[in-house]
Order: C-alpha cells, then structure tokens, then sequence
C-alpha cells in the first residue's frame, strides 16, 4: 500500500475514535483489496472493529444504542465499523463479513491482546452449516443482480466466483474460508482453460477501473450458471449451538483493554 494512502487511513482511524469517544480495537482492509483484485481507482474499504467505555453499556437504553458507524466515502476511504458487541453477536453465527475482516491480510490497527484471544475463538465458532449457506446466497443474489447485461463488470464476475469458490472449499472441509482469491482458486481445481478464463479476468480487474464492463464470457458465464444450480441441491450441516462465555470472557477482556495502547 502506498504510504500516503496509509497515513490517510490511520488520521481518519484517529479522528473517528476522538469524534465517536470509542477505542479502536481492530481497523482492517476488506473487499477487492484484501481479495487480491483491486481495480486501479479501487477504494479503500477500511472495516472497524470498536468498544465504547465500560459505563455506555451498562444503560437502561442499550439495545436501543447505534452500534455501527458508517462515514461518507471521503478521499477514497470508504470507512465503517461494528461495536464489539455487535461484531461478537456476528461471529456467533459464523458471519462470513466478520470472519473475512479477522483474517484480512492489510491490517491497519489492532489490539493484539484482544484480537489474539479473538483469534483463537475462530476454530470454535466456525459452522460450516451456517458458512456454506451464507456463501451461496451472497453468489445467487450478486448474479441475479449483476450477471443479466450484455455487458458484465469484471468486479461483479470475481465477487459471484469468490463466492462460488468458497462453498468449494466448505464442501472440501477445508476449514474457515480464506480471504485471498488466489487460495480460493487454487484449491478448487477448475478446468485448465476455466481457471486460465479466471486469472486473465483478475488480471483485466487489477488493471482497470472499477466500473468497466466488458461483454460476457460465455465459459465463466457457464461455469457460474452451472455451479449455482448445482450448490443449490446442496445439504450443509445444522449449526450446533456455540457457548457464549467464550465470548463474554472476551467481551470483558476488551472492555479491560479499552484504554491501553493497541
């Protein structure tokens, strides 16, 4: 990452705990970046992880507190961010957002006692269950709204196959997905002149911008076609409960760490 971009990044982390009076514990990359694919004029989608002093969650009015925040895209930092709460209720449930944030490979901020103790929980808490079927609709719904056109972004082929991809490697029992692409590709094992398609489609996205579109390429079009009929029959496990104090102990632990360093 260039260093400018990066400084910039790190005020605006700056300007929102002093604005919002919360403790950054954990501020990352997501989306194209950390996938690996990122367009020349790709923004910076900067994902924040956050904890409010101890006294703001002992309130009468809590569920009713906004525990997000999200900033208007500003010198191409398009910044938003979860409370702790929030984010543990997430993992929870193996959200795929949330686990994609923990794993990214561009982390700007982080405390690393927390988010070791966090990291250590992921093991536990991923359900395949519950991943493969977040995966598949995420690929349904983004190629029902992208992939109808003649002309078809780039952007909107990797997100459906990123998708794609990663009930593949559910279906291997791989473990929790990976965040980079490029793993996601590999192990799948596609057809030699399908994954030539697909590293030659990223390459035109890193090269491009973000809303160029080109015609539709009839052998990633049938694979994506093919792949969303046949994961459709797919049965994943029920999701077996998950213990909360885990979670709890982690809660309080950062509530402990709030005012240290990260």
């Amino acid at each position: 990452m260039e260093p400018a971009a990066n400084a910039r990044i790190l005020d605006r982390l700056d300007q929102l705990a002093e604005a919002q009076a919360v403790t950054i514990l954990y501020a990352c990359e997501s989306g194209s970046r950390a996938w690996g694919f990122p367009s020349a004029d790709s923004d910076y989608d900067v994902r924040v992880v956050y904890v409010h002093p101890r006294d703001w969650y002992l309130s009468v009015d809590l569920e009713r507190r906004d525990d997000t925040i999200d900033r208007p895209i500003t010198d191409a930092i398009d910044l938003h961010g979860w409370d702790l709460r929030k984010a543990l209720h997430l993992f929870s449930s193996t959200n795929p957002t949330l686990l994609d944030w923990l794993q990214s490979p561009l982390v700007y901020r982080e405390h690393e006692a927390v988010l070791e103790q966090w990291r250590s929980l992921i093991p536990t808490y991923y359900a395949p269950g519950a991943a493969g079927p977040a995966y598949r609709g995420m690929a349904r719904s983004i190629a029902e709204q992208a992939l109808t056109d003649a002309q078809v972004a780039p952007k909107a082929y990797l997100y459906v196959l990123r998708a794609l991809l990663a009930v593949r490697w559910i279906e291997q029992e791989r473990g929790p997905v990976p965040v980079e692409f490029d793993r996601l590709l590999h192990a799948a094992r596609l057809p030699t002149n399908l994954r030539a398609a697909i590293e030659a489609l990223v390459a035109r996205k890193r090269a491009g911008l973000e809303d160029d579109a080109e015609p539709r390429l009839p052998t990633i079009h049938a694979f994506i076609a093919d792949e969303l009929e046949r994961q459709a029959a797919l049965r994943f496990p029920n999701p077996e409960p998950r213990p909360i104090e885990p979670l709890n102990a982690l809660f309080r632990t950062a509530l402990a760490h709030a005012s240290s360093p990260p």
